[in-house]
Formats: structure tokens, C-alpha cells, sequence
């Protein structure tokens, strides 16, 4: 009898369930979407029930395409979007819209955890600097601004975290994603009892945590009526959307990185233990893989700038796509390929939602630099991937200076499904790339640690080679790769020359 895992991964605008068998084949997927909110400038709440319908979709739908029975569903995974603050009272019942990644509302409380632990010792404990992303901000920027909410809260929940509450009633989390909320001791793999002194955060909040492939609860009599599933059906820890994103990856050994463009961008490193950037420019996290950490840098608005782009000038290949049933990015890309490498000098920051890696700056704000009449709208586009592909790079380049080892890029996410961003990354990087067999990323993930979670295989290493295989290679290309050599530098002199103004324009356009 087939062995079937299901995948669910949280995003940030929509929810994905695949189903795999015991091979790694994808049998069934299913996406149900909800809005991304931003009733003003760099704030983004979202309703978490939005994301429990969404669910309830996905899974059906999933099973459906798969054409198997709920029952025969052996075991659940669980990823998505990191950082998000659920807040739940003592029914269960969420208490506020949630606060999501990349949300900027908090500058003011990282200042503050800073100033009260220590920029030295905050990274001794939980590996990472006070980012507006993280989760522990957006706590005390609750506790200050709404405390009779404040006190009504009982318990404290990732995206993720939530549905693994709504499918089972059972509150829990796992180390990839609990790192992320600047409350973990990421090098001991457990929730940092100074941290939480420090912050006066009482430990009641947050939910127990486990490794990513152990079963942590069990779908309820309730989710199973309404989502399908058999009740009992295990749920093992899961992982963030960047863990869960690795394994899906196989970035599962020492010298292999990823490059994944989403919503945001990530660049990925395995390491076997918490390798650190003393300037907290890049993320230390757990892994997926129980016993081992990964390093990671983050562009906040990679897929988002041209997901801005289509959105705000892309009607007509959005009205094309409508009718010939082609994603509109894919016109995009072959409007982009009109232009030549480099963009003819324009030149594009990403920092739509302010900017992590390597800056850590929350009032970054984009840029089309060197703009003239020769310029067409295909420059724009390409000038957009482009700059997505310089961000990236700044990570890569912090982890060689760490002394992390590279070697061969895997793409993922949506901008892997692109040859000519493939292309423009190897040129970039001046590193060759694969993408796998498989191009599922998170969910895929996930479906896999359900597999090592319920028996079927032995280790998240033995899965990754079971299923996944390199599909296609990207060479860079001598030509791309001597353009980019002469913009990149150019790109990374903008930001110190444009961040006394960034922060002009934010003062000036703040709305409280």
C-alpha cells in the first residue's frame, strides 16, 4: 500500500498542501490565497483565520488531486512564514490580527532590547540581532500599545503554530521556526530563560518545542470533519518556510546553499553548528535536520518587487494571462529579456519593505537608479531581477567572509521557475546552479519530515537522497558575469550614500 505524506505550508499570501508518496512523488497540491493587508505604510496585520480557511481548502483540495482518501494520509508536515505573532486568549481564540514578517512597526522595541541585553550578549544568546522581523518586538510593541490585550493573552503561536492548533487543539513549535523570535537559545535548542527574564515575558506564553521530524499532535475529530484528514493522523514539528525550504532543497550537508526568491529572498547555508556573524548580518538558526543549524541572509522584498511591479503595471499581461492562461510573470520575463545585462546603468534596491541582509535597516526604501529617456519598460523589469540578484549577493559575499563553504547553488521558489533569473543569478553569484527534480520547496519539505517523522525513512539525509535529483544546471555566463562584475559595486555604494536621506523621508512620511 502507498505510503502518503502531506506538506502544508503557510505563506504569506496563500495557503499550499501537497500530498508525496513514499518516492517523493508529488501525487497532489492545491493553493487556496487570502489578501496581504497594509492599511498603512509598512504595516501588515493578518486575520490568522484567513489562513485556517485557506488551509481547510488546500488539504481538500490536495487529497482531491491526488486522488486518494483522506485516511490515507500516514502523516502531516507543517512550514510557513516566520516571525508572525498569534495571540490567543484563554478559549483558544485570537486576540488581534497577526503581526507578520515583514511588518515595521517595531524599530522602537529592538532599540530597546538592545539597549537592555546587550548588542554582545543578545547575540550570544539567541545568535541574532533585534530585527523589526523578528517575533519578540512585536510582543513588547503589543504590551505598549494595546496592554489590556496585552493581558488577556494566554498563549503565543507562529503561523504555522496556529494551524497545528486549529488541526489539533494542541499547542506546540519546533526549534527552525522558534529561533526566529529572538525569545530562543538557538545554540541549545531550547527557549531562553534569560531572554525571557530579561524581557519580563512570562513562559506561560510560549507553547513546548520539539525537533522537526517529531511528532508533536494529532489531527482532531473536529479538523478531520472539516478538512478530510483521518483523525489521529500525526503531526510531526515541521519547520519554518526556510528549514522546511532546505530539506526540499536537500540542503541537508556541508557546502551546498540555496537560493530561494519568494515573496522574500533567502540565501541558505547548512552548517554543523551555530556559525555566527559577529555584526549579525545573517541569521543562526536550527535546522530542519535534528542536531544541526543553518545560516541564512534575507532580502525582505525579492519576489514582492516584481509581485509590486505586475501588480501596479503589468495590467496588460496580467489581462493576457487571463486569457491564454500563461503566468503573467512569464511575459514579464520575456519583456526583461529584451534588455541587455546590466540594464544599460539602471540599477534597482529592493527594499520595499526596508531591508534585513546586510543593512538591518528598516527604513531602506526602493530605488530605480540612473534612470534616463534611453530607458524602456523592459530595462525596468530587468533592472528589478537584476537588483533581487545583487541583494542575494550580499549574503553570499558575508558568508564567505565567515569562511562558510560554497559550492554549487540550488534555485527555488518562484524565481527558479524563471531561466532568465536562473541565469542572472549564476551571472551574479559567478557560481553555477541546479534546480531539482522537484520544485515545491517548503512544502515539499515538510511532506518529507512527516515521511522521517512517521517511519518511513530513517533520517531527513535518507529522504533528501531518496527523492530529490539535480534537473537542470546553470552556468554562469562570461559575458553577464563581467557586467555584473562592473554594477554590483556601484549597487553597493547606493545604500550609504541614500540612507541619511531613507531615514529623512521615513520621519517625514510617518503615520502613527
Amino acid at each position: 500500500m502507498p505510503y502518503f505524506t502531506m506538506g502544508i505550508d503557510i505563506g504569506t499570501t496563500g495557503a499550499r498542501a501537497i500530498v508525496i508518496d513514499e518516492t517523493g512523488r508529488l501525487a497532489g497540491a492545491a493553493t487556496d490565497e487570502y489578501p496581504l493587508y497594509t492599511p498603512r505604510t509598512m504595516l501588515l496585520p493578518t486575520p490568522p483565520g484567513d489562513w485556517w480557511r485557506a488551509t481547510v481548502q488546500a488539504i481538500r483540495g490536495a487529497i482531491a488531486a491526488a486522488g486518494i482518501a483522506g485516511d490515507e494520509v500516514r502523516g502531516v508536515g507543517l512550514t510557513g512564514q516566520m516571525h508572525g505573532l498569534v495571540l490567543l486568549d484563554a478559549d483558544g481564540e485570537v486576540l488581534r490580527p497577526a503581526i507578520l514578517w515583514c511588518d515595521q512597526r517595531t524599530q522602537e522595541q529592538c532599540n530597546r532590547i538592545t539597549e537592555r541585553v546587550g548588542r554582545r550578549r543578545l547575540i550570544e544568546l539567541t545568535c541574532n540581532p533585534a530585527l523589526t522581523g523578528f517575533t519578540a518586538p512585536k510582543v513588547l510593541w503589543v504590551r505598549q500599545h494595546e496592554p489590556a490585550l496585552y493581558e488577556r493573552a494566554r498563549k503565543m503561536l507562529l503561523p504555522k503554530d496556529y494551524i497545528r492548533y486549529k488541526l489539533s487543539g494542541t499547542f506546540a513549535g519546533e526549534v527552525s521556526d522558534a529561533s526566529g523570535t529572538l525569545l530562543f537559545d538557538v545554540g541549545q535548542r531550547q527557549w531562553s530563560v534569560e531572554m525571557l527574564q530579561l524581557l519580563d515575558v512570562d513562559p506561560d506564553l510560549l507553547p513546548p518545542i520539539y525537533e522537526s521530524t517529531v511528532v508533536s499532535a494529532a489531527v482532531s475529530r473536529e479538523a478531520a470533519a472539516a478538512t478530510g484528514l483521518k483523525p489521529g493522523t500525526p503531526i510531526v514539528g515541521g519547520g519554518g518556510d526556510q528549514a522546511a525550504g532546505g530539506v526540499g532543497n536537500s540542503i541537508v550537508r556541508p557546502g551546498l546553499v540555496s537560493s530561494t526568491i519568494g515573496t522574500s529572498g533567502v540565501v541558505f547555508a547548512f552548517t554543523e553548528r551555530p556559525w555566527l556573524d559577529p555584526q549579525g548580518r545573517v541569521h543562526t538558526f536550527c535546522h530542519a535536520v535534528p542536531g544541526k543549524w543553518h545560516v541564512m541572509g534575507v532580502t525582505l522584498g525579492a519576489g514582492l518587487s516584481l509581485r509590486w511591479f505586475r501588480d501596479e503595471f503589468g495590467q496588460a499581461e496580467r489581462a493576457l494571462g487571463e486569457l491564454t492562461g500563461v503566468d503573467p510573470y512569464v511575459y514579464l520575463a520575456q519583456e526583461a529579456e529584451r534588455a541587455p545585462a546590466g540594464a544599460e546603468g539602471l540599477i534597482f534596491l529592493p527594499y520595499l519593505m526596508g531591508e534585513r541582509t546586510p543593512h538591518l535597516d528598516s527604513n531602506a526604501r526602493g530605488v530605480l537608479f540612473g534612470l534616463t529617456g534611453r530607458h524602456t519598460r523592459a530595462s525596468v523589469v530587468r533592472a528589478i531581477m537584476e537588483g533581487v540578484a545583487y541583494s542575494l549577493r550580499d549574503s553570499l559575499e558575508i558568508l564567505k567572509e565567515m569562511g562558510v563553504p560554497l559550492g554549487e547553488v540550488r534555485y527555488s521558489g518562484g524565481g527558479a521557475r524563471s531561466a532568465l533569473w536562473r541565469q542572472i543569478q549564476a551571472d551574479v553569484f559567478g557560481l553555477p546552479g541546479v534546480t531539482l527534480n522537484v520544485g515545491e520547496g517548503p512544502a515539499y519539505g515538510a511532506a518529507l519530515l512527516a515521511s522521517v517523522g512517521t517511519g518511513a525513512y530513517v533520517s531527513v539525509e535518507e529522504a533528501c537522497d531518496a527523492t530529490l535529483q539535480v534537473a537542470e544546471r546553470t552556468e554562469p555566463d562570461p559575458a553577464g558575469v563581467a557586467a555584473y562584475e562592473t554594477y554590483y559595486p556601484i549597487y553597493r555604494s547606493l545604500y550609504a550614500a541614500l540612507k541619511p536621506a531613507f531615514d529623512k523621508v521615513t520621519v517625514a512620511g510617518k503615520i502613527d
